[in-house]
């Protein structure tokens, strides 16, 4: 008897033990995975054949203690590999785990290396050659806790890679998986289904299976030949015993059936090669079909669904993914009943939108990604629901959008709120961009429990891809809390698309993917065109001026020069962008990267009209020190009234909530405000009494504007 060792994905330990059990191993011992067991070399053989689940097949050596990089380098060197390959092969040394000793798995194999090509050297004036990518003898080394487990690799290539497959998809699924999926699904042979088949991969398996065919008989290359223990009698008696199985269950093939549809037909070609090549092109049938037109292909027979749907790991594709999961289970329900169905997903928020309820769920992992499969036993009297997802909120979107949109357009604009959380159970805000949603959920209040909030935000999106018709790939999905400082220009992510929108004649550029803000704050649009209106042979500033479209309106409206302050050197360049947009970018329009509150300090020159929008609150690091606007508001002002020529007018807004101007405060300051913060509340805006506040400062000698 000798010791073995199988690798495979996390989550497959339980079923890799039980299959390796049936090919006749024994001591079989579950660890995080894989799986030792021991048997003679007939049993590994057949592991390396047979087994569906196991990723390699390693034979164990020898484990010795490794307290620094000369123990490893000893111990490496007292095995004696000259009598398991020759120094004329090719080897390769896999190293995982680290020590105090020994932190980093490249070092660790090194020391390896050396220690096997110094042996080689002293004893037969010879050194095997190094070979990353296809190695006769790949060596795998693993340390754990001051010890060292040495192995040699019997699979070669990874024994998931059965052969069949030239071509896959964008994100394809591992041979191993597939067939656990199959294995936890409960799958027996019956008609299987899988409607978004990708490669085929799942298909092919299920059809090895069921042909008796083992996964490992189409490959042409295992490690286990390259060793100088290999038994070629022994091997060709397994690999003819497998050709005659996989022949005889050719043979009684015709029954079954297999189907894999998918919307691409590029896909489903290369999923007919991979089934061609795997000899099972005439037992699986391919069609293009979409998950929404879904129904049974065997009419009053039944079966399994079982498939592996794109879950995307970026946050843009998710809204496009509710959709089509909504439709998968719709599809389910409506023309499946008494089927069984698994669905393999990293994103239990996407399973929900199923809307079936699971028999079991099992944790596996697709590469690093973990992922749940569901069992789903469709009811025999399940039907597609008619009602819309969350249908009160989907008519409060209907009436918004009847009483905006007409709106919108005969004001110039294609940049509006067309929801701002009007109903309480969904508590977020929705704007438009041209052909694009920007959906930013609100933080939901403590008293809610996090998974109903959750799933209130999923029905929200899917009603909203219903209602608007506009495509899940163009709605984007952020998520708002309460922001302090400069949270609000965090960046989310780094796409860097620029979209134009118009507003009241000015062409502005909004960036809806990188940040939590777009670059355009909507609800100033009334300031911005008051501030174009004013403007005319003015000398305009604008402060903490954010993307400058403020100076844009300003520029457009006639302003003789602009100043443009913000401290962020990405949003001036932003600014500088949006004028050169519309033609303006010229030696008038000046652009000052600084800290506004020294900058304004330090200013010895006068504007007739100056615009001022300061953060609630700022601790930046790049600040000398922290601002406040409702504390800090009378200092501003005093600074601002030197900047601020005789009969000027400055625009001061800001979103703190019940803001309270210190109007005796500015009166001993030799100012006079006005609010006018309901004259720049937009329309789409309207219920919102506290989005911001705007007022009106002049010196008080001077006559009203």
């Amino acid at each position: 008897m000798t010791d073995f060792f199988a690798t495979c994905p996390k989550g497959l330990e339980s079923l890799l033990a039980a299959e390796l059990t049936q090919l006749g191993a024994e001591s079989v011992k579950e660890t995080v995975a894989g799986v030792s067991f021991s048997g003679s070399l007939e049993t590994a053989y057949r592991a390396c054949l047979w087994s569906r689940l196991a990723s390699r097949i390693m034979l164990s050596l020898v484990s010795f203690g490794v307290r620094d990089d000369m123990d490893l380098y000893l111990g490496i060197s007292n095995i004696p590999w000259e009598n398991y390959f020759s120094p004329h092969q090719t080897l390769a040394v896999d190293f995982s785990g680290t020590s105090d000793s020994i932190r980093n798995t490249q070092y660790g194999a090194l020391k390896v290396k050396d220690a096997i090509v110094d042996r080689f050297t002293k004893r037969e004036g010879v050194r095997p050659n190094i070979d990353k990518r296809e190695p006769d003898v790949r060596i795998q080394v693993h340390l754990k806790r001051e010890e060292a487990s040495v192995a040699l690799d019997l699979s070669g290539p990874a024994l998931h890679q059965r052969g069949y497959r030239a071509g896959t998809g964008d994100a394809p699924l591992k041979e191993n998986l597939a067939a656990a999926m199959l294995l936890r699904a409960g799958w027996q042979q019956e008609p299987l289904l899988d409607p978004m088949c990708g490669s085929g991969t799942l298909l092919i398996e299920a059809a090895m299976m069921a042909t008796d065919m083992a996964p490992g008989l189409l490959r042409d290359r295992f490690g286990l030949t390259e060793l100088k223990l290999h038994d070629e009698p022994l091997w060709q008696s397994v690999l003819a015993e497998a050709r005659v199985r996989a022949k005889r269950g050719m043979n009684k093939s015709a029954g079954l059936k297999f189907l894999g549809r998918d919307s691409d037909f590029r896909v489903l070609n290369r999923a007919r090669d991979n089934a061609r090549a795997a000899g099972l092109g005439d037992i699986i049938r391919f069609e293009e079909q979409d998950v929404a037109r879904m129904q049974n292909p065997w009419p009053g027979e039944r079966g399994f669904v079982v498939t592996n749907p794109p879950y995307g790991e970026r946050l843009g594709e998710f809204p496009e993914l509710l959709k089509l999961y909504q439709e998968l289970g719709q599809s389910l329900r409506q023309g499946f009943q008494g089927w069984r169905a698994s669905v393999l997903c990293s994103s239990p928020d996407l399973l929900s939108c199923l809307r079936l309820r699971a028999e079991k769920q099992y944790r596996l992992f697709n590469g690093a990604l973990e992922c749940q499969l569901r069992n789903y036993q469709i009811a025999e009297d399940s039907v597609a629901s008619t009602k819309m997802v969350a249908e009160d909120f989907a008519n409060r979107l209907r009436k918004n959008i009847k009483s905006l949109e007409k709106w919108a357009s005969q004001e110039g604009l294609d940049a509006y709120r067309l929801y701002d959380a009007d109903l309480p159970d969904y508590n977020a805000a929705i704007d438009r961009y041209g052909e694009y949603l920007v959906v930013q959920e609100y933080a939901a209040p403590k008293s809610i429990p996090e998974a109903v909030a959750r799933q209130r935000l999923l029905d929200m999106v899917q009603a909203t891809i219903a209602v608007t018709g506009v495509p899940g790939a163009n709605l984007i999905l952020k998520v708002r809390e309460r922001q302090k400082g400069e949270q609000q220009y965090q960046k989310l992510a780094e796409q860097k698309q620029m979209l134009e929108v118009h507003e009241y004649g000015a062409k502005l550029l909004v960036n809806l993917q990188d940040y939590l803000d777009t670059g355009l704050f909507l609800d100033h649009r009334l300031t911005r065109r008051m501030l174009g209106q004013m403007a005319k042979d003015k000398r305009f500033l604008n402060l903490f001026a954010y993307t400058g479209s403020a100076t844009v309106h300003a520029a457009l409206g006639g302003a003789r020069f602009t100043t443009t302050v913000d401290m962020s050197r990405t949003y001036l360049n932003w600014a500088r962008d949006n004028l050169e947009h519309n033609g303006l970018l010229n030696s008038r329009h000046h652009f000052e990267q600084a800290d506004c509150l020294k900058w304004l300090a330090e200013c010895d020159e006068e504007f007739d009209l100056i615009f001022i929008d300061p953060p609630t609150f700022s601790n930046s690091k790049r600040m000398e020190e922290s601002f406040d606007v409702q504390r800090d508001h009378l200092r501003l002002m005093q600074d601002l009234k030197r900047l601020l020529a005789p009969g000027g007018t400055l625009v001061f807004s800001n979103n703190k909530r019940h803001f309270k101007m210190d109007l005796d405060g500015l009166a001993e300051l030799g100012l006079q405000a006005t609010n006018i913060s309901e004259q720049t509340r937009p329309k789409d805006f309207a219920r919102n009494v506290h989005i911001h506040n705007c007022w009106l400062i002049h010196h008080s000698d001077a006559s009203s504007v």
